[in-house]
């Protein structure tokens, strides 16, 4: 049985940019196995309050399992749980200064003024600059990772999956991880794959398996199985819990 569906976001719950019907059809299947659905994504803490405030969620992992948003009891009050240290929070405004700094004209995303414990780069057109890029950040010991939205980078040790264990440890004690599952699209989804058991990867994965050290358990196939309509094929095939 089912207990919570983790998913990222970018391509596995929405089309490119678009959030379609399906996306409510997963929320209604949720519903139907008594499970939470807990949006683990590499966006910023500002869409974990959108989340929460839009849409029947509990909880939500934003900026890659930076930073987690949770309802209080009564729904009254969001809170804001951060996985990185307001050490790393502050060394990561300086490194990101000195990145702006050694690399004019290089586009933060719209929303790294809204996030806490990561910042996100705009889509490369330009590759040597991202390979360059990359290499200023692995000199300054900050780890990065791409969507296919973003390239997120961040201070310290902060996965998904970490995240992940972190929400079961504090908030679903009674909760096995075998009891959940998770569902991405991309390489920033690996630290899931790797160690979740039951990791699925919707089938616009196929563009990105060449690249993954870790693929998911389970990759889907065909064009009725790409981003949520994959989520929602997988989750009408549980048994209610």
């Amino acid at each position: 049985m089912i207990k919570i569906v983790f998913s990222d976001f970018d391509g596995t719950l929405t089309h490119g940019h678009e959030l379609r019907s399906s996306f409510f059809e997963v929320l209604n299947e949720c519903k139907r196995l008594n499970a939470e659905l807990v949006i683990t994504t590499g966006r910023s803490l500002s869409w974990g309050h959108y989340f929460l405030t839009h849409f029947p969620m509990q909880f939500a992992i934003l900026e890659g399992g930076g930073i987690i948003c949770k309802k209080t009891k009564g729904d009254k009050e969001i809170v804001e749980v951060p996985l990185v240290s307001n050490f790393e929070q502050q060394n990561l405004k300086k490194v990101t200064e000195k990145l702006l700094d050694n690399f004019p004209g290089l586009n933060l995303s719209v929303d790294s003024y809204g996030r806490k414990t990561d910042r996100a780069i705009e889509y490369f057109k330009d590759l040597e600059q991202k390979e360059k890029v990359e290499q200023f950040l692995t000199a300054h010991r900050v780890s990065f990772s791409s969507s296919n939205v973003h390239l997120n980078f961040w201070p310290g040790e902060v996965t998904k999956f970490k995240a992940i264990e972190y929400v079961l440890k504090n908030y679903f004690q009674d909760v096995k991880l075998e009891e959940t599952i998770y569902f991405g699209d991309s390489l920033n989804d690996q630290s899931a794959f790797k160690d979740h058991p039951n990791s699925v990867g919707v089938s616009n994965i196929a563009s990105y398996l060449h690249k993954m050290i870790h693929r998911p358990k389970k990759v889907l196939e065909g064009p009725e199985n790409e981003s949520s309509f994959g989520v929602l094929n997988e989750l009408r095939k549980l048994p209610q819990s």
